[in-house]
């Protein structure tokens, strides 16, 4: 049997005899597959085309995914649509899950037919930063989905070490959740000990913020705000177990927790820049500020509030992607059983799902305010 969470590769003992099998069925498979597979390729800007392009070849210590489910990131908007991708044709996506349909010669850590996620991160292993334990500050990665084809496609090739086994009770769709899932419990670490007892507020209710919320409840606090303008978010942030939920359209936030108390820990998750200037302000004194959300303008902030860094002795940092060492990370082990286990829920953030075939309508859904959407996924078959 696999274990989802037996280890770095979460791969339980298998006897030679077995390991031999899925090896001749991996290239058996392989020699089988169709030499064409559906895709949806960036070709340039605004233009996403689905169309008929090569199977990946693997390499000897990669497997062959076939995809099942793949999530639009809010980073893949701007690589579908405005031109911000590295090269031209490309295939993005890099939240994704599927089953192993081939492996390398060298790859003793998987097995055809396995149901898995992968973590889409591909550090150089030998630089200071992959040294240190640091895959996230690699100088030299790759990226499944932006430096690399990813999956928004019906095969993608991937490292075998990449690849998380996903328990057989969670659906491909949810498992296509577990790297966000990464994102915020990176994220939450990034303010130290997250000790029971103590308050937390999330800036920002998209796809990320609730999750952190989640992960933040997961870990034992009880008291955690949620904050933003859109009262429909703002109900489902109520509904998974936020303590309470802000319309900051409505409230005087700094008023607010001026009048009832500062909080232990902030997160900004939506890149506002106002915000990411004002939250500082929300922590208690030797409290942490964590920034998620990335910032698209300049920052500026107040001297008034950046002498409550000082004075407070505030913790303020930054989080940056969802991975450790041993790679992929503790992230992704724990982000895989709160999905099993169902301490985080997904099934209200996917709002909206799409067939391959979609193509652009899918990311459109994405960006219309009106469709409410905060996860909008493509399912295979």
């Amino acid at each position: 049997k696999y274990s989802a969470y037996g280890g770095v590769f979460f791969f339980a003992i298998l006897s030679a005899e077995r390991k031999t099998h899925n090896k001749i069925k991996g290239c058996d498979l392989m020699n089988s597959l169709p030499d064409t597979m559906k895709a949806l390729v960036v070709e340039g800007v605004n233009q996403l085309t689905y169309k008929d392009v090569p199977v990946p070849k693997i390499k000897a210590d990669e497997v062959l995914v076939k995809v099942k489910a793949c999530g639009i990131c809010g980073s893949d908007i701007p690589r579908a649509k405005s031109g911000g991708v590295h090269f031209y044709p490309i295939i993005v996506g890099h939240e994704f899950s599927g089953e192993i349909a081939a492996i390398g010669d060298e790859v003793k850590n998987a097995a055809v037919g396995q149901r898995v996620t992968v973590a889409p991160l591909v550090p150089c292993f030998d630089c200071e930063n992959c040294y240190k334990g640091n895959p996230a500050m690699c100088l030299h990665y790759s990226f499944i989905g932006s430096r690399q084809d990813g999956a928004m496609a019906q095969y993608v090739a991937v490292p075998a070490k990449n690849i998380v086994p996903i328990a057989d009770n969670v659906s491909f769709e949810h498992a296509a959740c577990i790297e966000p899932i990464t994102v915020a419990i990176h994220g939450v670490e990034r303010a130290g000990a997250i000790d029971s007892g103590k308050s937390a507020i999330v800036y920002g209710c998209g796809t990320i913020g609730i999750l952190t919320m989640q992960c933040l409840k997961a870990k034992g606090l009880e008291r955690v705000y949620v904050i933003d303008i859109d009262d429909h978010k703002l109900a489902l942030a109520k509904e998974l177990g936020a303590y309470e939920t802000l319309n900051s359209l409505k409230t005087d936030i700094p008023a607010y927790f001026a009048e009832r108390g500062k909080v232990d820990y902030v997160y900004e998750t939506a890149g506002v820049n106002m915000l990411q200037a004002q939250v500082i302000s929300l922590a208690k004194k030797g409290g942490s500020v964590v920034y998620i959300g990335t910032a698209h303008r300049d920052v500026t902030i107040p001297a008034k509030t950046f002498e409550q860094i000082l004075r407070g002795e505030l913790h303020v940092t930054g989080s940056w992607q969802s991975f450790s060492a041993p790679f992929p990370g503790h992230e992704w082990i724990a982000a895989a059983e709160y999905l099993q286990s169902g301490k985080v829920k997904v099934d209200k953030i996917i709002t909206h799902k799409f067939p391959l075939s979609a193509g652009m309508k899918a990311f459109d859904t994405l960006t219309d305010k009106e469709s409410r959407a905060l996860k909008v996924m493509y399912t295979m078959d």
